[in-house]
């Protein structure tokens, strides 16, 4: 059976920003550390940390939600993508940002923890 879990964190800025930040190459790239070319647009590819992290862009609602699909280096090239769901939700002190990650494979538990040290401790450090 396929994993999943939630993770969520405080972004000290607007929804439309973080949201903003998140698909724009040069600033997910400074936000993150790691090199990252992204998209904007529904069904393109992307790529994040360097070439680590790949996947597609599924749905998109500009300052509230990202679907994605998702993968990193680690996965066999016999498993499915996983998909994340990125949910910005206005908050007193900026965003509430929600991670949601599915159909993760047998060793995907390491993800969670990934997300709060590559993801939201830099981006709460970027937005400060």
């Amino acid at each position: 059976m396929a994993l999943e879990f939630e993770v969520s964190t405080i972004i000290p800025r607007p929804p439309q920003e973080v949201y903003d930040a998140w698909l724009d190459s040069k600033a997910h790239s400074k936000m993150t550390g790691a090199k990252a070319r992204v998209s904007a647009k529904v069904g393109e590819e992307f790529e994040a940390w360097d070439g680590y992290i790949l996947g597609r862009n599924l749905k998109l609602e500009p300052g509230k939600l990202i679907v994605q699909a998702w993968r990193t280096s680690e996965f066999a090239d016999d498993e499915e993508d996983s998909q994340i769901e990125v949910i910005f939700k206005p908050a007193k002190q900026g965003t509430k940002l929600i991670l949601r990650h599915t159909n993760l494979p047998p060793h995907g538990e390491i993800y969670r923890q990934g997300w709060v040290d590559s993801y939201f401790d830099p981006m709460k450090e970027y937005f400060k």
